[in-house]
């Protein structure tokens, strides 16, 4: 095989274009992965065992520097996890007036897989079928019965631990042993299912996080900051398990510094015959040719890769024939909810660092219609008691100060929305051309904003966490006022939707582009819905998925 050329390339090292890597590897392809940030090395990198008070910020952000370089990523990590986020003067974006949009990312090997939050939960086929029952969007190509033996695939190989339940709306999966909840937590879960028998019902969080030696992986010691890394590869990332295991089979080239500018489609055959590449450290340009691509390099990312690969037949983006391209873009709502005091336990506290935290699963619209809207939400949260941190918003000084609060605060215990957002076809992004990034790329604009039906969810949160609250007999109940800002969950979803009529999608139902039968998109932007659940599970057995029947097609000769 000639150099620079492959079977296969995965453009993006993170949760889908680890995933990708291992499965095409595994099927016996010369794989080349690029990645347009750096490479990491945990010894050094993961430093998630580094107290706070050794932290010069307190593990607070620097905001000087915040403001200088990270005025966006600075939204979200600690003081050492901001290493992990990009510089925000090299990757510049922009968002429509009035319509605030925060794009989060990390450029390194690993992506955000190294951040994530690890949350791992099945859709339904209350998912699937929604868009079809309400008309909305486009009907998904899949149901939950052709990606249900990849969830298996995939939990079997990450490690998720959770609690089975037996609901309909959240299926349940091959779990390892279950966190278990605090006093307060099982406090206020048995309350709501006092309160609240059959309809609404608290578990533990369903976690790519171990709670046993699983596949060479250590079991977690609860240390508490994932977003850090973690030297005991006990969550799972790119980095410590599909990466390695692509390695392993001896097929893998991993390439870093290598920012994907565009595809080359070839006309004639009407395929993808290479990519090419700006090297981020010496700015030369490069390309790679492959007989098969999986472009993962999150949903944005993947939307601009495409927008700026047009051709004059794809003069709006490539594999555009339907102009759904950049359209129907999605994330999760969340913030809204409610928090509380749990009176009692006082004297009891909690040892550890537990990596996760409560789920409480959707309830609304699964049996009965809500005159108000459409869909529904989910709650995550905790029960935890406050430490010495709690002093930075307290009145005081001195001696007596410092004691009260060397020892622990009351319980308090939040529950935080995560809600369905609908497709909308004026929710969308847009190349601008007029605007470039370090490496003389045009940037994207975002034109994004929650409408009447996120809004409405947003309200009904509120309600139901308070009522939760109240049946556990909370104190100070306090709804949450706070949206998030659409990006600002980092679920971002759709832009190259899955469908079954290439006329209204941009891929079929295992994930090829209608338009470009060897294009391969597996991370968020192939969503025609955005559900309620965290979505990394789901982008995951995609990619199995594909890269299985992608390998079949080319046995055949067909890629």
């Amino acid at each position: 095989m000639a150099a620079n050329s492959y079977d296969a390339i995965v453009i993006g090292s993170g949760i889908s274009g680890g995933w990708a890597a291992k499965e095409l590897t595994e099927k016996g392809m010369r794989t080349l992965v690029l990645e347009a940030g750096r490479s990491i090395v945990p010894e050094t990198d993961f430093v998630e065992h580094v107290p706070t008070w050794k932290m010069r910020f307190r593990g607070l952000r620097d905001r000087k520097a915040d403001l200088l370089n990270q005025p966006v990523q600075s939204h979200i990590g600690d003081e050492l996890s901001t290493k992990f986020f990009v510089n925000d003067r090299e990757n510049p974006y922009a968002a429509a007036p009035g319509e605030p949009y925060y794009f989060l990312r990390g450029r390194q090997v690993g992506g955000r897989s190294i951040t994530w939050g690890r949350q791992s939960y099945r859709w339904s086929d209350l998912d699937f079928e929604a868009n079809l029952k309400e008309g909305l969007g486009v009907d998904w190509p899949i149901r939950y019965s052709d990606i249900a033996p990849w969830y298996d695939y995939v939990e079997d190989f990450i490690g998720v631990s959770g609690q089975a339940e037996g609901l309909p709306q959240l299926p349940d999966g091959k779990f390892l042993p279950p966190m278990e909840m605090n006093c307060a937590e099982l406090a206020v879960k048995d309350a709501i299912a006092k309160k609240f028998p059959g309809e609404r019902l608290m578990t533990i969080g369903r976690v790519a996080v171990l709670t046993k030696d699983h596949r060479g992986r250590f079991a977690c010691h609860y240390c508490g900051p994932c977003a850090r890394g973690c030297i005991t590869k006990s969550y799972f990332n790119s980095n410590n398990s599909t990466l390695p295991a692509a390695n392993a089979t001896g097929k893998l080239t991993l390439r870093p510094f290598s920012v994907v500018h565009s595809l080359v489609f070839d006309s004639r055959t009407r395929k993808i015959s290479g990519v090419r590449v700006i090297d981020a450290q010496t700015r030369t340009t490069l390309e790679f040719r492959a007989r098969v691509v999986f472009l993962c390099a999150s949903t944005l990312e993947s939307a601009r890769i495409l927008l700026n690969s047009s051709t004059p037949e794809f003069s709006n983006g490539l594999a555009n024939s339907s102009g759904e391209l950049g359209r129907n873009l999605m994330d999760h709502i969340f913030k809204g909810g409610a928090s509380a005091t749990i009176p009692g336990f006082e004297d009891r506290v909690q040892l550890g660092k537990r990596p996760n935290g409560i789920y409480v699963p959707r309830f609304r619209n699964i049996k009965e219609k809500h005159p108000a809207f459409l869909r529904g939400y989910g709650f995550q949260g905790r029960a935890a008691r406050s430490g010495w941190e709690r002093g930075s918003d307290l009145p005081g000084f001195g001696a007596e100060f410092k004691h009260s609060l060397s020892q622990p605060g009351p319980w308090r215990f939040s529950f935080t929305g995560f809600g369905e957002c609908l497709p909308n076809l004026d929710n969308y992004l847009e190349l601008d051309k007029t605007k470039v990034d370090a490496w003389g790329i045009p940037t994207l604009k975002m034109h994004c904003k929650w409408r009447e039906n996120e809004l409405a969810l947003y309200k009904d949160m509120a309600v139901t966490a308070s009522e939760m609250l109240e049946a556990a007999g909370a104190r100070d109940i306090t709804p949450s006022p706070l949206q998030s800002v659409p990006g600002e969950a980092i679920h971002e979803m759709g832009a190259a939707r899955m469908g079954r009529d290439p006329k209204t999608s941009v891929l079929n139902a295992y994930n090829q582009a209608h338009d470009v039968k060897n294009l391969f998109i597996t991370d968020g932007s192939c969503m025609a819905s955005s559900a309620c659940v965290n979505p990394s599970l789901t982008y995951m057995a995609l990619t199995a998925r594909a890269s299985g029947y992608a390998a079949g097609l080319m046995k055949k000769g067909e890629l």
